[in-house]
C-alpha cells in the first residue's frame, strides 16, 4: 500500500466538469472525492443512459483497481461496527494510508431510505481528509445493493483508497455476497449475551478469516475471554479453509482502542502472504467470474420483467395465482412463453 501524507483534492464540482465520463475519471485518478461522490451515484442511477456511462467508467477504471486491501466487517446490530470500523479507519489513516468505508445499511421498508445514517455514526472518520464514508440504503434488495457495493468498490480504488472497509447489515444475504467481494472477512461478536454462538448462522462462521469479541473493556473482560475461548473450541470443529489459513479469534476494545492495531497486523499480515503465493490474485479471478454471471443473471431478469407483452401477462397470472386457479409452476411457464412469443 502506498502512503498518502498530502491531503487528497477536495476541489468543488464547480471547478470541474463532472458531467462527462472523462472528467469524472480525471477526478477519480486525481484522488477527487467530489468526483468518486458522483460516480457512484451515476452507479446507482436505474436510467438507460446513466448505465452505459457508468459502465465505460468501470472498463477505464478497470487498470488502476488492483492494488487495495478488501475487508468485509459483519456482526449482528448493536456490536459495535461502526464504533470498531472508527477506531480501525483512524489507525491506518494515522500512518498515512487512505480508507474508504462502503457501509450495506438498512432501510426503511416505508421510504426506503437509510436508517443509521453511516456518516453520523462516525463522525470522527467522516471529518478525516484520508476517509471516504458511503452508505448504501438495502430498500430490501441486498443482492442489487452488493452489486452497486462492489462497483464503488472498484472506484474507490481506482480513487487510490488502500483500505476498503465494507459494513454489512448484519442479517440476511449480504454477508454472503459482501465475502464474495473481499480478501478478508471479519465477524465481530459480543460476548455476554447469553449462548455465545446463538443466533450466529453457520455459514458466516465459516466464512470469517477472524472473529473479534468486541466491546471487550471494564465489567465485560472476563466474560469476553469467556467467549474467546468458546469461539475457539467451536472454529476447530470446521473444515480447514481451501488456503489452509486458521481463523483467528481475538478481543477488541473500539472505545478503549485495545486491540485494534492487532487485528490491522493480522489482516495486513494475511494479505501480503496470500498475495505474494498469488492465491489473492486467483481469488479475485474467481470472483470477476462470480460477479459476471451475477450481472448476466441481474440483466437477464430486468430486461424480462422490462417486456410490455410480460407485465401484461404478470398481472393476469398473479389473479389466477390468487383465486388458486393456476398453479405457481404452470404459471411461470405461461410467463416466459409470453416472452418468448414477444421477442422471437
Amino acid at each position: 500500500m502506498q502512503q498518502h501524507r498530502n491531503k487528497p483534492d477536495r476541489k468543488t464540482a464547480l471547478q470541474k466538469d463532472y458531467l462527462t465520463v472523462e472528467g469524472l475519471l480525471h477526478g477519480i485518478k486525481e484522488g477527487d472525492t467530489t468526483a468518486l461522490a458522483r460516480a457512484i451515484t451515476l452507479m446507482e442511477s436505474s436510467r438507460e443512459e446513466d448505465r452505459e456511462k457508468s459502465y465505460t467508467l468501470l472498463d477505464s477504471c478497470l487498470p488502476l483497481a488492483q492494488s487495495s486491501v478488501r475487508v468485509g466487517i459483519t456482526g449482528v446490530p448493536g456490536v459495535g461496527k461502526s464504533t470498531f470500523i472508527e477506531a480501525l479507519g483512524e489507525l491506518v489513516t494515522g500512518q498515512g494510508f487512505k480508507v474508504a468505508v462502503l457501509a450495506i445499511d438498512p432501510s426503511s421498508s416505508i421510504s426506503k431510505g437509510s436508517i443509521m445514517g453511516d456518516k453520523t455514526r462516525m463522525q470522527e472518520l467522516a471529518r478525516n481528509p484520508l476517509a471516504f464514508i458511503r452508505p448504501s440504503p438495502a430498500g430490501g434488495n441486498p443482492g442489487g445493493v452488493a452489486r452497486k457495493t462492489r462497483e464503488a468498490m472498484m472506484l474507490c480504488e481506482a480513487a487510490g483508497f488502500d483500505l476498503i472497509l465494507i459494513e454489512t447489515v448484519g442479517v440476511g444475504q449480504s454477508e454472503t455476497a459482501v465475502h464474495s467481494m473481499v480478501d478478508f472477512f471479519l465477524l465481530l461478536q459480543l460476548a455476554g449475551a447469553g449462548d455465545e454462538l446463538q443466533g450466529i448462522k453457520r455459514g458466516i462462521v465459516e466464512m470469517a478469516d477472524t472473529v473479534v469479541i468486541n466491546k471487550a473493556d471494564g465489567d465485560n473482560l472476563r466474560q469476553a475471554a469467556a467467549a474467546r475461548s468458546a469461539f475457539e473450541r467451536a472454529l476447530q470443529l470446521y473444515p480447514p479453509k481451501e488456503n489452509g489459513w486458521v481463523p483467528k479469534v481475538l478481543t477488541a476494545s473500539s472505545l478503549e482502542n485495545r486491540g485494534i492495531e492487532e487485528i490491522w497486523e493480522l489482516i495486513t499480515g494475511y494479505h501480503e502472504k496470500y498475495r505474494e503465493n498469488g492465491y489473492l490474485v486467483g481469488k479475485r479471478r474467481e470472483q470477476n467470474i462470480f460477479w459476471f454471471k451475477q450481472a448476466v443473471d441481474g440483466e437477464l431478469s430486468r430486461r424480462f420483467y422490462s417486456d410490455q407483452r410480460v407485465q401484461e401477462q404478470l398481472e393476469i397470472l398473479i389473479k389466477k395465482l390468487e383465486d388458486g386457479s393456476i398453479s405457481p409452476f404452470r404459471a411461470a411457464t405461461v410467463l416466459l412463453g409470453a416472452y418468448r412469443e414477444a421477442n422471437g
